[in-house]
């Protein structure tokens, strides 16, 4: 008896007129979306400018969804390229389809291509944007749900995942596989962001943290799916490359982490324009200038300064006249005679 279980959608498209509204490229782009936000606050708070995150996801997203793409294509060819199959499917990127593997390294060399134009080290780049990638996954995964795909084995767990009947698939319940990686995904990026915190991880140990830990989960989820895969040695194809990519991911942070420790104190340098837009509109006024336009004061400031010390000239001048005029000979015969006079009538 069924007592509970997670419904799948009816249709994976909305038609609105000749416009058809896919659920899996929503999801795809809604975890764009939220991993350029989460990535921009948080390469903001490294050091680094706003909108530069932006800036590079216009040449890492449109990368990794061509190489996402190249890789499931090539994995599995059997779907496009075998007796019976159409070739021209393979384009179809919306009905699903998309290898993260692929999506990861060709997406690597288009963030690699805007990094270089804007002077700023991948590493560091890498390490802002990681738990953001990571919960853009969790957001993507959904996409399978709406085209009820890539579930898991049989079960009747409470949340078992119901599948209708369709092409290549049965109905029945299923393991939820596409929820359980969206919950390890969000698992990872707070990992991440606890670990970046704690240990200041800086050079790519952070995003080679978000590689091992995905690789971890995609192991044994990947272990669990029941859809047509290549197998070697009896695994999975993606059960092995999560297994080379979690050893090279940790070989990274070990090695990383003795040949360049710490993070790195400046992340996105200074560019010209910025400096251009920085400065002031109008510039200080030259000194020259200023003494120019305070001639006409300090002109006026002289003329009454020459004024004032001509005025005190001429009082100088009458004063010295006045004394000069007291102590002439004529003065002096003049006190002479009436001295003269007043001893002759005294004697008379």
């Amino acid at each position: 008896m069924e007592l509970a279980y997670i419904p799948s959608p009816s249709t994976g498209v909305i038609h609105l007129g000749p416009l058809p509204l896919r659920g899996y490229a929503f999801c795809i782009i809604i975890g764009v979306f939220v991993a350029v936000w989460y990535g921009n606050k948080r390469w903001i708070a490294r050091g680094g400018k706003a909108g530069t995150v932006a800036d590079i996801a216009v040449w890492a997203v449109p990368f990794g969804l061509v190489g996402g793409r190249l890789y499931h294509v090539i994995t599995d060819y059997q779907l496009y390229f075998s007796e019976g199959e159409n070739w021209v499917d393979a384009f179809k990127i919306w009905e699903g389809g998309l290898g993260i593997w692929g999506a990861i390294a060709l997406g690597a060399v288009g963030a690699w291509i805007g990094c270089r134009r804007r002077g700023i080290p991948l590493p560091a780049w890498a390490d802002a944007l990681a738990p953001a990638i990571a919960f853009a996954q969790a957001i993507g995964r959904w996409g399978n749900w709406f085209n009820q795909e890539l579930y898991g084995k049989p079960t009747d767990l409470p949340w078992a995942l119901k599948i209708t009947e369709g092409t290549n698939r049965e109905a029945g319940l299923y393991h939820p596989t596409f929820l359980y990686e969206s919950l390890w995904c969000i698992g990872v990026a707070l990992l991440v962001i606890w670990a970046d915190r704690r240990f200041k991880l800086g050079h790519g140990r952070a995003f080679a943290l978000y590689v091992a830990a995905y690789c971890l989960g995609r192991g044994w989820i990947e272990y669990m799916r029941v859809d047509e895969a290549h197998h070697v040695l009896g695994l999975r194809l993606n059960v092995w490359t999560s297994i080379v990519v979690f050893a090279l991911a940790v070989a990274y942070i070990v090695i990383s982490s003795r040949v360049r420790p710490g993070r790195e104190e400046i992340v996105e340098p200074e560019r010209p324009e910025d400096s251009a837009k920085s400065e002031p509109s109008e510039t200080a006024a030259d000194p020259e200038d200023k003494a120019d336009d305070d001639g006409p004061a300090d002109a006026a400031d002289e003329d009454d300064a020459f004024a004032d010390g001509a005025a005190e000239d001429t009082s100088a001048s009458a004063k010295s006249a006045k004394d000069a005029d007291e102590d002439t000979p004529a003065k002096d015969a003049a006190d002479g005679d009436e001295k003269a006079d007043a001893e002759s009538a005294k004697k008379g």
